[in-house]
């Protein structure tokens, strides 16, 4: 067995730590997966096999080693807009109809990764605004939350390399939002920034204190829990929701069979949820 490889049993052990920790659930044959997210750890910490990181991870005292883990397990690449039509619909259904509330509007990114679907969220925000002079004077509150205390610093920097900034931007985007922070790397400005806040969440915890929304993105995220888990995660999130608000799941996922909350409201493109009354 090679330094980066895994008994059945200690992969086993490893899955049902990281499901317990953060609803994560690996596949059968995810190995591969487990390797390349964690090999990098083995140096950081000085680790010769990734037998004896795992061993050392599932001990409840290795608090850094546990954290660092958890950030590398749930990481995602993510683009800016990505998709498009979610966007569109914000800025041609959405923020319409939710304009004539006259409500600061509330928006909660529910897994933020490294920023770029908040700070998206927030830049139709302010082009809306733009196109619409006074709509939602009481401003934009965007909120972006991940388990990633890594991913969260790197939100709050605000800053992004070329390949980053490649990935969905338009050249008008990037002349509008973004300032040149030096060493090749760019930052969103301070009149987008100042409409998102981050902060730390698992999302098997409470929502309470986070209050109400009147939209929620949730996309490509509840594919890697299991049914149960996701079943509350969507319970959880009507709760968290405005009377009649907006869902925002991937492409891909559907909550049809697992919530009663939700109408779905079949575009051109895509699907989104609306809170029933």
């Amino acid at each position: 067995m090679t330094n980066k490889e895994l008994q059945e049993g200690e992969y086993k052990l490893f899955r049902d730590f990281l499901e317990q920790q953060c609803g994560i659930v690996l596949g059968d044959n995810k190995q591969y997966l487990v390797k390349s997210r964690l090999g990098p750890l083995m140096h950081r910490f000085n680790i010769a096999t990734l037998s004896e990181l795992v061993g050392k991870t599932l001990s409840p005292f290795e608090r850094q080693l546990r954290s660092a883990v958890i950030d590398a397990m749930t990481t995602n690449e993510t683009l800016w807009f990505r998709d498009t039509y979610p966007y569109e619909l914000l800025k041609k259904q959405i923020l319409p109809e939710l304009e004539k509330s006259c409500r600061t509007l509330k928006i909660w990114s529910a897994a933020s990764s490294s920023g770029q679907e908040p700070y998206s969220i927030a830049m139709t925000g302010l082009e809306y605004q733009q196109s619409r002079p006074g709509a939602f004077s009481l401003g934009l509150n965007i909120l972006g939350t991940d388990i990633s205390n890594a991913m969260l610093e790197h939100c709050q920097r605000a800053e992004y390399d070329g390949l980053a900034l490649s990935r969905g931007l338009s050249p008008e985007r990037r002349s509008r939002f973004f300032e040149d922070s030096g060493n090749g790397m760019m930052r969103v400005k301070d009149f987008v920034r100042k409409n998102v806040s981050f902060r730390h969440l698992n999302l098997l915890d409470s929502y309470t204190l986070l209050g109400k929304f009147d939209i929620i993105f949730c996309r490509n995220v509840l594919i890697y829990f299991s049914p149960d888990l996701k079943a509350k995660i969507i319970k959880q999130f009507a709760q968290s929701l405005n009377p009649r608000g907006y869902l925002f799941l991937g492409a891909s996922e559907s909550i049809s069979s697992v919530n009663n909350d939700f109408e779905m409201l079949r575009c051109n493109p895509g699907i989104i949820y609306r809170k029933k009354v």
